[in-house]
């Protein structure tokens, strides 16, 4: 019976899949099993009876028997290794990691221990490895995040610290969402649908693109994925790796876009190798300049852009940035076009390494502008005299005409009042009837003199509101016939013995929607002249042409005519030509009608030839602009 129950126990003792071991309550071992055996690398026989100190490392050994005591004193089963690390020692002296259930039990009035031991170093070895590479992960400076690729829509299950620091979302804004909630709105990025590819064909890939951290900032993102797959080769997840480039890309853009200022810089900027003087590259401002394409520039050197220098001279002049005896060298020089033409430039100058290569980069001026300086300098003095003094000879011109007006206007009104008031005088002395011709004509002589100063006021009183702004002009519709009767009725009392007017055919049915007055003023003012300046005997012819939009008035006499030498100041205020010196006038009259008609949008032309006579044209729009 005793037989039949020890094979039943050591059967069970072996169908145990812990080592087990027995000890009695002086820690000496009375059994094992085979999986025992297995786990510390001793066989059964080397175990037996001896003290439990032999498969426990002696860094536990001093407290190790009032653990005993106190575990055989409370008779509780309890388990080792849960709370803390517990150790086993292996025949061949390796520290083995194990977890222990410890179980007291009596048989035969004796006290035993039954000690369940399990082999965890595999176990702790991968939670070790496990606990490496996520505290790498949380350590490292890129953000990483790990999808589950088995759930809808790959879900974040995973991030680390980094991820967070640099999106600046929450966990509970992370996890189980997808990663698409970086991107916001900017969805139609091309590397997205890169991403999404290599996810439905279950690669790699690694694309570049626009993310938004929470409060909305942009940072660019160079983003690796790689899938990982189970040992069935099934794809359970895929990893991302972010990689914040936003201050790389900023400096990039800064360095292009200082390299783009220097390219398209109007200096001309060089840069060429310090051995053999080629040039390795020339911006844009100097190809333009010199004429030459940059593959040509490419095949030179800056002595093929030099005029007189030598090689020899150019090397010692350099040399002195070789010794470091100075940072920058400059100097003149001129330069020539691929045209032949040169021009001086100043030429700065600095040693520099290129991919540990010597060259030499060179800022060139066009100082043409400089060296011309001075002849620019003295042409502006000499043109700003030559101004001076024609504006010191107009005012003195003008000082002159105001002179000779104040002498005119006291003349011209000096010899017309004198005039009437001899009349006046002589008219007291004609009283008897048969003496009414006499009276007449004196009467004839003060009307004319008075009209003849009412003319000069009104030309005065025009010019005024010329000047001043003040003239209004009133446009209506008339008939062109009126306005030349009235004129020439009016002229006809000054027209001298035996002249005539020629008065122009076919106008009755001609109209215009023009300033009435300006006109009336205009033509008596030519027709007046006439007049004046032709001798006795003479005929004054007017002639009127008119077409859609214009018509043109000549008045053509045949008296003394114009000097040529005064024909260019004719229409000048208060000019008059040196043949009429002896005639009433004030030389204001042609320039009043010009002005007149300009503002009304016609012209004044004349032809003359001095004792043959003058004929004035005038052309003016049929219905004026308002």
């Amino acid at each position: 019976m005793l037989h039949q129950e020890q094979d039943i126990f050591n059967v069970l003792l072996e169908a145990v899949s812990d080592g087990v071991l027995i000890v009695d309550t002086q820690q000496n071992i009375v059994e094992i099993n085979t999986k025992a055996e297995k786990i510390f690398g001793y066989k059964k026989s080397e175990l037996l009876q001896k003290k439990l100190n032999t498969i426990i490392p002696s860094r536990y050994h001093p407290n190790h028997d009032k653990h005993f005591e106190t575990f055989i004193e409370i008779g509780k089963s309890r388990s080792m290794g849960e709370a803390s690390d517990i150790h086993g020692l292996k025949k061949n002296g390796d520290s083995i990691a194990i977890e222990v259930e410890l179980n007291p039990y009596k048989t035969e009035n004796k006290t035993y221990v039954m000690a369940l031991v399990k082999d965890i170093s595999k176990r702790k070895e991968i939670e070790k490895n496990l606990m490496l590479k996520s505290s790498a992960l949380q350590s490292a400076s890129n953000g990483i995040i790990i999808t589950d690729a088995l759930k809808k829509d790959n879900p974040v299950i995973y991030f680390n610290t980094a991820f967070q620091n640099l999106t600046g979302y929450s966990s509970e804004e992370i996890i189980n969402k997808n990663c698409r909630f970086l991107q916001g709105k900017d969805t139609q990025q091309e590397g997205l649908k890169t991403i999404r590819q290599a996810v439905k064909k279950n690669k790699s890939c690694q694309v570049r693109l626009r993310n938004y951290k929470k409060d909305g900032t942009l940072f660019w993102n160079d983003l690796y994925i790689m899938p990982i797959t189970n040992s069935e080769g099934l794809v359970t997840n895929f990893i991302g790796i972010q990689n914040d480039i936003t201050q790389i890309r900023k400096a990039d853009a800064e360095r292009k876009h200082l390299a783009n200022i220097i390219h398209e810089s109007l200096n001309e900027i060089y840069v060429f190798d310090a051995e053999t003087l080629i040039f390795i590259n020339v911006n844009i401002g100097a190809q333009k300049n010199l004429g030459y394409s940059l593959e040509e520039l490419q095949q030179m050197t800056p002595l093929d852009i030099k005029t007189h220098e030598t090689k020899t001279d150019f090397r010692k002049k350099i040399d002195v940035l070789f010794k470091s005896k100075t940072e920058k060298l400059e100097f003149e020089t001129t330069h020539q076009r691929k045209d032949g033409s040169t021009y001086p430039v100043e030429v700065h100058l600095q040693l520099n390494k290129l991919s540990e290569k010597n060259v030499f980069v060179a800022i060139i001026l066009d100082i043409t502008e400089r060296k011309n300086y001075t002849e620019k300098l003295e042409n502006k003095v000499e043109e700003r005299t030559k101004q001076l003094n024609e504006a010191l000879s107009k005012e003195k011109e003008l000082n002159d005409l105001k002179t000779k007006f104040l002498s005119l206007v006291s003349h011209e009104f000096k010899t017309p009042l004198s005039g009437i008031l001899t009349s006046s005088v002589l008219l007291n002395k004609y009283k008897l009837t048969e003496e009414q011709s006499k009276r007449d004509k004196h009467i004839k002589t003060i009307a004319d003199k008075v009209q003849y100063l009412n003319t000069i006021l009104n030309d005065f009183l025009s010019l005024e509101r010329l000047e001043t702004g003040k003239l209004n002009y009133n446009f209506t519709n008339f008939k062109l016939s009126k306005v030349i009767d009235e004129v020439i009725y009016n002229a006809n009392m000054l027209l001298k013995e035996g002249q005539s007017i020629i008065y122009p055919e076919n106008i009755d049915n001609l109209s215009l929607f023009q300033d009435e007055k300006s006109i009336i003023l205009t033509l008596t003012n030519l027709l007046n002249n006439a007049i004046t300046y032709s001798q006795a005997h003479k005929t004054i012819a007017i002639s009127v042409a008119q077409n859609e939009t214009t018509t043109t008035i000549k008045v053509k006499d045949e008296g003394i005519g114009i000097p040529q030498k005064d024909q260019k100041n004719i229409f000048n205020r208060y000019y008059r030509s040196e043949n009429v010196s002896t005639i009433q006038g004030t030389g204001i009259g042609l320039n009043i009608v010009k002005n007149h008609l300009e503002n009304l949008g016609g012209t004044i032309t004349f032809e003359s030839e001095e004792h043959v006579g003058t004929t004035f044209i005038i052309t003016f729009p049929n219905a004026a602009k308002q």
